[in-house]
């Protein structure tokens, strides 16, 4: 069994030092065949010590949200500091998350592929872990569990790189995981917290090629930006999610309002909420006025938060709005905000999201089967809804059990990162004395 990294320094120095990125890296990378090399078993049995040590540990890991919560509170709005509060609830919701990615096949040790040669050489391709899996994400706790139990599971160590306003958070959720790891007889150091939050730290985080296997950012756009243009590290793309939702003149009306008003107001925070509303122009003058209605005056009298709408000239003929400028459409709102457009038929639709999207995910209500074919077509994001939200982009609800991120690039991965994208191959040539 593999002493902790921070328990040998301890040991050595007589102090509780911080660690610097590149030890825990180094021991990360050290650490990583011997987390690889569980047993499907053993790994199942960590994450369900890991679920258990979350929820005896709730009243802790709530004790810290609170001191981050309370240190935000003034730096941050009221969408985003939900985002970062955690609940008994929610604790809960993360274990359970930990017992439904235990339930998962085993994505290790799958034969691929194999062939056998005209010379009598066997070929065989195999699921085998990534290595060293480094996360970077900003104020969102839960991401701290499920990507450590998708790590976990898929063999692989875990290093988190938490955003400042959820650092006491992800701490208090790491040392409860544990605690699982340890009494279920696993590597404690398969999931590391970088302690070092200067930027420092997290560019040589982004360029440790030695030690880092795989970077996955979560958050804004600027993170993900940032992780792209200065990693040196294989990266990949995640999470900025400006979703379309085009009303086609043929939809119910009724299950476009019930959508659209899911995809903006049931949790306006998240990648997969709807930012841009383009609405068809035959019948933008019965779905806009009954839009607004909805999203702003029904809002109001349940003392909810109204939505923003915002559109441009001709959008304001139909509702008050207000001004919409080119940038709206090109922006993540993250907040109960939604832009406005009447377009003159799916074709035009379709040419405004290829332009202003990120290639997450976008939706067509619609009766129309030419339309809808049309649609999904031509729209290259990683999910295409027809006739249903956007917020159905999640792990979760793809029964991944969670996810690692939304990748909005193609290379490796797609869409909801699950436990398929966090493996890779090797293959095992087996001869009887071939030779070349």
């Amino acid at each position: 069994m593999i002493l902790s990294i921070k328990k040998k320094l301890e040991h050595v120095f007589g102090v509780n030092r911080m660690l610097t990125t590149k030890e825990i890296l180094i021991h990360a990378k050290k650490v990583a065949p011997e987390v690889s090399s569980l047993s499907g078993e053993k790994r199942n049995e960590a994450l369900f010590r890991m679920a258990e040590a979350l929820v005896n540990n709730t009243d802790k890991i709530l004790q810290e949200n609170e001191k981050d919560v309370n240190d935000a509170r003034e730096k941050i709005n009221d969408v985003m500091i939900d985002r970062l509060t955690l609940t008994k609830d929610r604790i809960s919701a993360m274990a359970k998350g930990l017992l439904e990615v235990a339930d998962l096949p085993d994505p290790l040790g799958k034969i691929l592929r194999k062939t056998k040669r005209p010379n009598g050489i066997i070929i065989i391709k195999k699921s085998v872990s990534i290595g060293v899996v480094a996360i970077i994400y900003e104020s969102r706790p839960n991401v701290t569990s499920d990507a450590a139990s998708l790590a976990i599971k898929s063999g692989n160590v875990c290093v988190l790189r938490s955003g400042k306003e959820a650092y006491r958070s992800a701490k208090a959720i790491v040392d409860a995981l544990k605690i699982g790891l340890k009494n279920a007889d696993c590597p404690v150091d398969a999931i590391q917290l970088i302690e070092d939050r200067s930027h420092e730290s997290a560019r040589e985080l982004m360029r440790s090629n030695k030690y880092v296997d795989l970077l996955i950012p979560r958050g804004s756009e600027r993170l993900i930006n940032t992780c792209v243009e200065n990693a040196t590290v294989p990266c990949i793309h995640t999470g900025t999610g400006i979703c379309h939702i085009y009303v086609d003149k043929t939809s119910d009306i009724d299950m476009a309002l019930k959508i659209v008003n899911n995809a903006k107001t049931s949790r306006p925070s998240v990648c997969n909420a709807a930012e841009v509303c383009l609405v068809n122009r035959d019948i933008a003058n019965l779905f806009l006025p009954r839009l607004k209605s909805l999203l702003i005056d029904q809002r109001i009298k349940e003392n909810k938060i109204p939505v923003e709408l915002k559109g441009d000239e001709e959008v304001s003929k139909f509702v008050d709005c207000s001004p919409a400028s080119l940038s709206d459409y090109d922006t993540e709102f993250l907040d109960y905000i939604l832009a406005l457009k009447i377009v003159s038929d799916v074709k035009e639709a379709v040419n405004h999201i290829l332009e202003h999207s990120t290639g997450h995910s976008e939706a067509i209500v619609s009766s129309n089967p030419e339309s809808i074919d049309y649609f999904t077509t031509y729209v290259d994001s990683a999910a295409l809804y027809v006739n249903a939200s956007t917020r159905f982009t999640d792990g979760g609800e793809f029964g991944l059990g969670c996810e690692m991120g939304i990748s909005t690039q193609k290379l490796h991965a797609r869409g909801p990162m699950g436990l398929e994208e966090l493996t890779t191959y090797k293959y095992i040539i087996q001869g009887n004395g071939q030779v070349r």
